[in-house]
């Protein structure tokens, strides 16, 4: 049987992360609260939420894990032609709630989201705790792309992303990949299998050694630079 928190419960721990279904994969618990408390704990032991609007909060751990170093990420010859050309530009925690609000229209094929109000409204918390972030990709002054996040530690839980023009997201990773190198970020969580993060150098590990790798990087701070709104 499925664990349950109830709605008030932002203490329970998570079950162990082996407990979590196979199928579907990586199913681990359900219930309680989007809370900040509860959603710094599920991510900083690897586990995220995912659920739709008739659902009750389902929480995640899938195994494999999909993550890329930051000093790893791959720039492919004709990105970075593109970048040069500067038809965009990037800045950081300028307009999350437009990011994420871009993030959560239902996408080309999909009827709904899995971006509901509830989500929005707790991220947006956790942005006014400094605790999410956003990139955002402008051309002139119109946001076109953009990514958002949470930030613990030495490690970036990448959430969503969105483009509006070609290569918009693309342009808005790399910056993203820049920065956490830059900032001694360590680890960029992607989630799960993805051909087009692949392509960036992402690569899956195992879920116990996405979970150890947490407990090393979440513990340390990244540089006192970070996240300044750019």
């Amino acid at each position: 049987m499925l664990p349950w928190f109830e709605p008030d419960d932002d203490a329970t721990p998570f079950p162990a992360l082996n407990t979590a279904l196979e199928e579907p994969n990586g199913l681990l618990a359900a219930g309680g609260s989007l809370s900040p408390q509860r959603l710094l704990n599920a991510y900083s032991h690897g586990v995220f939420p995912w659920f739709e609007d008739d659902q009750p909060i389902l929480w995640w751990s899938p195994d494999p894990r999909l993550v890329l170093r930051p000093k790893q990420f791959h720039l492919s010859r004709s990105l970075k032609k593109f970048i040069n050309k500067g038809a965009y530009t990037c800045t950081t925690d300028k307009a999350f709630s437009e990011v994420i609000l871009a993030c959560s229209a239902p996408r080309d094929g999909q009827q709904g989201t899995w971006i509901t109000h509830s989500m929005i409204d707790a991220y947006q918390t956790l942005f006014d705790l400094g605790h999410a972030h956003s990139i955002e990709v402008w051309s002139n002054d119109k946001l076109v792309g953009g990514l958002y996040g949470i930030s613990i530690g030495q490690v970036f839980f990448g959430e969503s992303m969105f483009s509006h023009l070609d290569n918009a997201s693309k342009v808005g990773f790399s910056f993203l990949c820049k920065q956490l190198s830059n900032w001694g970020y360590e680890l960029i969580d992607c989630q799960v299998q993805s051909d087009h993060l692949n392509s960036f150098g992402a690569a899956t590990i195992s879920r116990e050694l996405f979970a150890q790798q947490l407990g090393l990087y979440c513990s340390k701070s990244a540089s006192a630079k970070a996240w300044l709104a750019t």
